[in-house]
């Protein structure tokens, strides 16, 4: 960059002038790094939702709690075989069956991959009675227009609400939105998050 005392200048207007030129450019240069990395940034996504892969100890279980009691819809799935799993990481060898389910039609759906890994050494089961018990990922939390409709299926297939929810949210959060916790075969959480039961009423 010139330094602006370097500026050849006749007289104190030239100066203020090209005093004035060097600031601009030196903003107008700011701007201009300021938002191509801002852009950079968010123009490496190739997709605005993320894929959540969950290992569970009875595939047939998760499918059937999954499915007919949240909602969700199954796609074609995939299968992960040879070296692959163990190079990068994801297994001590064992392939992988991965069960694909989608929340919507939509091809940015959310996408929820349901495997159950037939290991010598079988994922353990831990139980957790708070969200807080563990560290990392703790439950899911899916918007429905019917919370109702989820409560019901729930308990046709055996399933009840955890703790005393359904539950109106607490003040300051919308009235008409209440929280239905449930647990899936694994004991995960999964947030249903929708408008009021009929038995909480509307609120307002």
């Amino acid at each position: 960059m010139n330094n602006p005392q370097s500026f050849p200048c006749g007289n104190n207007a030239e100066e203020a002038l090209f005093f004035d030129i060097y600031i601009m450019k030196n903003l107008m240069l700011s701007l201009f790094f300021l938002f191509t990395s801002i852009f950079a940034s968010a123009e490496n996504f190739s997709s605005q939702t993320i894929d959540l892969g969950v290992v569970v100890s009875d595939i047939e279980k998760s499918l059937t709690f999954y499915k007919e009691v949240v909602g969700f819809s199954e796609i074609d799935g995939f299968e992960v075989k040879g070296d692959f799993p163990k190079q990068v990481g994801l297994t001590d060898g064992t392939p992988l069956k991965i069960h694909v389910l989608v929340l919507g039609e939509e091809e940015k759906a959310t996408k929820l991959k349901l495997m159950e890994v037939s290991s010598i050494k079988p994922a353990r089961k831990i139980k957790q009675p708070y969200i807080h018990t563990l560290t990392g990922f703790s439950y899911l939390t899916i918007f429905v227009k019917d919370v109702d409709l989820v409560l019901t299926n729930a308990k046709r297939k055996g399933y009840e609400p955890y703790a005393k929810s359904p539950k109106t949210l607490p003040k300051g959060l919308p009235q008409d939105i209440c929280l239905l916790m449930l647990k899936d075969p694994d004991g995960n959480f999964v947030e249903i998050v929708g408008p009021n039961t009929k038995k909480l009423g509307v609120k307002k």
